[in-house]
């Protein structure tokens, strides 16, 4: 045998050594090549189904896990861990690491994107100084606590070149993908009307000062907030509680009803009306100061209003030629027949998809916008600030969508924004 006959079979030998079953590596094994680097920031009670939606993804491999909190990011670190054994046939596997803050997280190199589900008041800070970082974001809804900081988010993920996909799975759902596509495609004619069902704003502050539980960092939880507040249970409750959390209740870490489940409400308002890189005009709260029946006002003259009834929370849109009520699980319309409507490739006229996760991961491969984009869940958080600040105002305001600005009005420009302690403003 000749020297270029032996390099020709031994490199043949040696290729055909390494081209072998994934099983024989080890059962559930997939190679570090084909999996992304995660870190998690805020492992309180939102954390565990989204840790699970992309474990199951096995695209993803969480590497670290920040929170506030020492019980809650052991367990979520330990939870993660348990899943690697699990797949690879081992007792212990030791992949993900807990963090006591996010910045630790940031700072390490082989993380290529970062889930955010912190409580809002800290949404903006961890989600800029992320993108800055060169980490890729998905980030729970509602997307930030001010217009201000929002605008602040969308600037990071365009000058760093992030992909930036929001929270709002809604629109990953099948009953909300229809609503959309039946309102866009012009089924139920032109829309005029948008009732949205979801609670109110905001309440005082009304809660009594009880003792911080070991472990807890409540200074580090309380985070950009100029305003301080003594630790009670209803803001951060243990794991095993039995209720969510309490802070979207008061402005000072959320917005109410109105942020919370507007962002998933107003979103698909938002969506139906083709209005994802806009907004209303107009808002006109409701004479008698009640927190029901806010009016938006669109420039082409669709009015949506603010009504909230007991029962699931909707968005229904009513055109000249009929309606789509949709919900959680459940679609109406006005014909009927439209809810059987099909709509695929050749006539969608929303973005497709069915799994909101995979999504993300699918755009962080192909670097392009994501289903629901920095841009998009920023608008829609804007409706719902906007929403609290006429109703805390009790008075018509006028709003310019390009500028983001109110229209003559500083006490009402004001309220875009919030102080915030020098060491996390990102203004």
């Amino acid at each position: 045998m000749n020297r270029r006959d032996f390099i020709q079979k031994t490199t043949l030998s040696a290729a055909s050594f390494f081209i072998v079953p994934r099983y024989v590596l080890g059962k559930g094994y997939t190679a570090p090549s084909d999996l992304l680097n995660f870190g998690f920031i805020g492992c309180g009670k939102q954390s565990g189904g989204l840790r699970g939606n992309f474990l199951q993804s096995n695209q993803v491999q969480f590497v670290a896990a920040a929170d506030v909190d020492t019980i809650k990011r052991n367990k979520w670190a330990a939870a993660a861990n348990e899943f690697y054994a699990k797949k690879a046939g081992q007792q212990t596997y030791k992949s993900c690491e807990p963090m006591a803050d996010f910045r630790q997280l940031l700072a390490r190199k082989d993380i290529d994107a970062v889930v955010i589900a912190a409580p809002d008041h800290w949404h903006a800070v961890m989600a800029v100084k992320a993108c800055e970082a060169g980490k890729d974001v998905y980030c729970e809804k509602p997307l930030s606590l001010t217009v201000a900081e929002g605008r602040a988010m969308v600037k990071a993920a365009r000058k760093n070149q992030r992909v930036f996909q929001t929270g709002s799975m809604q629109r990953s759902w099948k009953e909300f993908q229809q609503a959309a596509n039946l309102v866009q495609s012009g089924a139920i004619g032109q829309v005029k009307q948008v009732k949205v069902n979801v609670s109110g704003p905001p309440k005082p502050w009304d809660l009594a000062t009880e003792p911080t539980p070991e472990g807890l960092d409540w200074d580090s939880w309380l985070g950009p907030n100029t305003i301080q507040r003594p630790y009670n249970n209803q803001l951060a409750p243990a794991l095993e509680a039995k209720f969510w959390p309490k802070w979207r209740d008061y402005s000072e870490f959320g917005g109410g009803g109105m942020t919370d489940w507007g962002a998933h409400m107003f979103d698909i308002a938002q969506w139906g009306l083709g209005m994802d890189g806009s907004g209303p005009v107009a808002l006109t709260p409701p004479t008698d100061g009640s927190a029901k029946g806010l009016i938006y006002t669109y420039q082409n003259g669709v009015e949506m209003t603010h009504t909230p009834t007991e029962g699931k929370q909707f968005c229904h849109f009513i055109g000249t030629e009929g309606e789509v009520w949709v919900a959680r699980g459940e679609l109406k319309t006005t014909p009927e027949v439209l809810k059987d409507q099909v709509f695929d490739e050749t006539n969608r006229k929303v973005y497709f998809s069915n799994n909101h996760c995979l999504d993300f991961l699918q755009a962080i491969k192909s670097r392009k916008n994501p289903l629901c984009d920095v841009e998009i869940g920023h608008r829609t958080a804007s409706v719902c600030n906007l929403g609290n600040i006429a109703y805390q105002l009790k008075r018509p305001l006028k709003w310019n969508p390009t500028t983001e600005k109110f229209t003559d009005d500083t006490e009402a420009n004001a309220l875009l924004t919030r102080p915030m302690r020098s060491e996390w403003n990102i203004l």
